[in-house]
């Protein structure tokens, strides 16, 4: 998905399970969002694929919907074990919204896509969720600013209310097409290497491996690393004793970051 300030109001990124915000060329984000729990009614605007998707699909399988691509980056998603629909393949399952002008008009619709059979049904879990009442670990936190490069820095506020993470992007509330702010459950900050360059055209980054990490979770910060044994793994987040990180059950946002970007930290309240 389109994260520019052109591609505002976005359809239906709150209904995402799993949002990846990852940093393509000129330091500039897109949005991986996966779907499974819940089908908004259109998603997007839809743009192109980039070669660190297919490090994300990769674990979960299923369809995988982008408008197009350089024909590196649809030959590094061809390698995953998804089902591939571009705009000219979709069909039904895309459309152009004539309101807006072109690139930043084309979105999918998940009900039509979902016609499509994809493997596995249904996919893994890509992570694991604490019960109600569970202790959560960590430092109280009021949140962070996630120093992305070209403007695109975003911050995280815990709401107390909520009980979740207010997103703002732009120096403005992150509002979707339908008045609802964006404000996952679990923020999860994973510092990695972009192969060719952060913000290079081509960059893949590189999710096997281990790094370091940060999960924000239940108005916490739990500092410690990351490490995937292969790309048909899933990510385990660990604390600093080595123990796996459970998210809330929710929505969950992860910050594919250089490893040189900055977390800046609110105070708690």
């Amino acid at each position: 998905m389109e994260n520019t300030p052109d591609a505002r109001p976005q359809w239906g990124i709150d209904r995402a399970d799993v949002v990846y915000e990852e940093i393509v060329e000129g330091g500039i984000t897109r949005l991986a969002a996966v779907f499974q729990s819940n089908v908004p009614g259109r998603v997007g605007p839809v743009r192109s694929v980039r070669r660190t998707d297919q490090a994300i699909v990769w674990p979960i399988g299923g369809l995988f919907a982008y408008s197009g691509g350089a024909p590196y980056a649809v030959q590094s998603i061809q390698t995953a074990p998804v089902n591939i629909y571009s705009e000219t393949g979709a069909r039904e399952g895309m459309f152009r919204d004539h309101s807006r002008y072109a690139p930043h008009n084309l979105y999918a619709v998940p009900a039509k896509l979902w016609l499509h059979q994809g493997t596995p049904t249904p996919p893994p879990a890509l992570f694991h969720y604490r019960a109600t009442g569970d202790e959560t670990g960590g430092k109280k936190s009021g949140g962070f600013l996630m120093g992305f490069r070209s403007g695109y820095a975003t911050s995280f506020r815990w709401n107390a209310i909520t009980k979740s993470w207010d997103r703002t992007i732009f120096g403005a509330p992150d509002i979707t097409a339908t008045k609802t702010r964006v404000s996952p459950k679990n923020v999860v900050v994973m510092w990695i290497t972009y192969r060719g360059g952060v913000g290079a055209m081509g960059a893949e980054g590189i999710m096997v491996g281990t790094g370091r990490s940060m999960v924000m979770t239940n108005g916490r910060t739990i500092s410690g690393t990351w490490t995937r044994a292969s790309k048909k793994s899933r990510v385990i987040y660990r604390d600093s004793k080595g123990a796996e990180i459970n998210m809330t059950p929710g929505q969950t946002w992860v910050e594919l970051a250089a490893t040189s970007d900055p977390v800046t930290f609110f105070p708690a309240n």
